[in-house]
């Protein structure tokens, strides 16, 4: 069986256009949660929450996908010396993560100064993130969504009304690889992830980032969560239920999140808050 050319863009972390997935797949990978939709209108995109996930998910689902394992450790510039083709194998040429900022911050990449205050309408994408350092002051906030990652600006107030007036660096794991973890276990600095509000995107940070990063990770939960939920997606919930039912948490707060949508059989996306950005409601941030 050959890989699709629509799975092989998911792995590479790219939007797929959902009438390019095949219906029983679309609905199986998103059942287990390792798909996000990305809605434009009528139109329906899908892009994997994590990679990895995915790749483990359908090598155990089929042995025709254990070339997903295959590790390369050349280049594709070496590749391309070597056998006159560089796409002959999927590796990643980009690696890294965007970031995004409302107010200069001076960070080091390679021990020179630089500063991160993109123009609105654009993010940088710090590709040497091994060399990659900012002040121990600054906050970084993990977005899981890129429509609320570009749109920051939109949304300053809804950070400044809980955290305070601190520097905030944005991060995206856009496109999803292990690069953004990584460089945040590398430095000292408070994280603050800002995901849906679901069962899946509860289980993201508790897995992917909670128990890497202990304490100093938090989970940003908006006080009017539980309206929101009341009106919240049951579609979501009940794709979600069967593997993420038995999902607990010592921290009591995210906890007391997790018993707002099994009470309330919904889940509610984090774009949601995007036009909430001018409320001057008070948010929390819990951890």
């Amino acid at each position: 069986m050959a890989i699709s050319t629509s799975i092989q863009a998911l792995i590479a972390g790219e939007q797929v256009a959902g009438s390019r997935l095949s219906r029983i797949m679309l609905e199986e990978l998103m059942a287990e949660g390792l798909l996000t939709v990305v809605t434009r209108g009528s139109r329906k995109s899908y892009w994997a929450r994590n990679v990895e996930a995915l790749k483990r998910y359908l090598i155990d689902k089929d042995e025709c996908y254990r070339m997903l394992e295959v590790n390369a450790s050349n280049s594709r510039a070496s590749m391309a010396t070597e056998t006159g083709n560089s796409k002959l194998m999927k590796i990643r040429s980009c690696p890294g993560f965007p970031v995004n900022s409302y107010e200069p911050i001076v960070c080091l990449l390679n021990d020179k100064e630089m500063v991160i205050n993109p123009t609105e309408g654009s993010f940088l994408f710090i590709t040497d993130w091994k060399a990659f350092t900012i002040p121990e002051d600054v906050i970084v906030v993990g977005i899981e969504n890129m429509e609320n990652f570009r749109m920051i600006r939109q949304q300053r107030q809804l950070f400044e009304s809980e955290i305070g007036k601190h520097r905030f660096l944005f991060a995206s794991r856009y496109p999803q690889s292990t690069d953004l973890r990584s460089w945040l276990q590398s430095i000292p600095n408070r994280y603050v992830h800002f995901g849906d509000f679901d069962l899946a995107g509860i289980h993201i940070f508790l897995t992917e980032f909670r128990s890497y990063l202990g304490e100093r990770s938090l989970f940003f939960i908006p006080s009017d969560i539980e309206k929101r939920l009341a009106k919240g997606s049951h579609t979501r919930y009940n794709k979600q239920y069967e593997k993420y039912h038995i999902l607990h948490c010592n921290i009591n707060k995210i906890q007391n999140l997790i018993d707002l949508i099994n009470r309330y059989h919904s889940g509610y996306d984090q774009e949601g808050y995007i036009n909430n950005s001018d409320s001057n409601e008070t948010l929390m941030v819990h951890g």
